[in-house]
């Protein structure tokens, strides 16, 4: 059974005319346990919609998605809050750290939406992603590098089946994503998670061996949908 598997899966919505429109329509969707891929598409295919769907932070109009044998789409904002919890990570472009709050103290609050608060582990994660001199700095007082690499240890933080990346070097130099992008491999390789990693970045997309066009697997965006 894959780790994750999608099927029929569709999302509507209503524009200020209370007309219904169709952005995402997949017919089938996989990625195996430990995987490592990339999904790449233009601006407008449906790529952060995608990954919203599968963390159950937008809920599907149709279809199945089910993460480490659970049905995300069965479960109610609530349910789907558990199962992102315990078995999915996201590393989110704008890296969505909370900036009152150090690097340590990030991490931990990452970690009471799951297994619950593991100092040690919070950490050893930030040592690990080479933080071990910054546990107590705001993130104001990190470089965009820095910050990146408190997102990865939080994504981590609950030992995910699947960490989720959303164009996670778009707001890096050329030499700080190449670093970045070797962390977040580095780091789910080690930990057994899987990888779906958004990016329409050439040198990101290169050292993937599965890369994924969403504008061929998403029929909403294909012209003969939209005739």
């Amino acid at each position: 059974m894959p780790l994750l598997e999608i099927k029929q899966l569709t999302r509507d919505y209503l524009d200020p005319e209370g007309r219904t429109h169709r952005v995402l329509d997949v017919p089938e969707f996989t990625v195996a346990e430990g995987e490592q891929l990339a999904l790449v598409g233009e601006s407008g295919s449906g790529k952060t919609t995608l990954l919203h769907l599968i963390a159950g932070i937008l809920k599907a109009t149709g279809g199945t998605i089910h993460i480490a044998g659970e049905e995300m789409t069965a479960l109610n904002e609530a349910g789907r809050d558990r199962l992102r919890a315990r078995s999915l990570g996201y590393i989110f472009q704008t890296f969505n750290l909370l900036q009152g709050y150090t690097c340590l103290e990030n991490v931990l609050l990452g970690m009471k939406f799951g297994p619950g608060v593991d100092r040690p582990r919070a950490t050893e994660l930030l040592r690990r992603v080479g933080l071990q001199s910054r546990l107590h700095h705001l993130p104001r007082q990190l470089s965009v590098g820095q910050q990146q690499r408190v997102a990865v240890a939080r994504a981590l933080a609950n030992k995910p089946r699947l960490v989720l990346a959303d164009e996670p070097t778009g707001n890096l130099d050329p030499a700080n994503a190449a670093e970045a992008l070797k962390l977040i491999r580095d780091a789910c390789r080690e930990s057994g998670a899987a990888l779906l990693l958004v990016s329409h970045d050439r040198e990101v997309l290169k050292g993937f061996g599965r890369v994924v066009d969403l504008r061929e697997l998403n029929r909403a965006t294909q012209p003969a949908a939209a005739a």
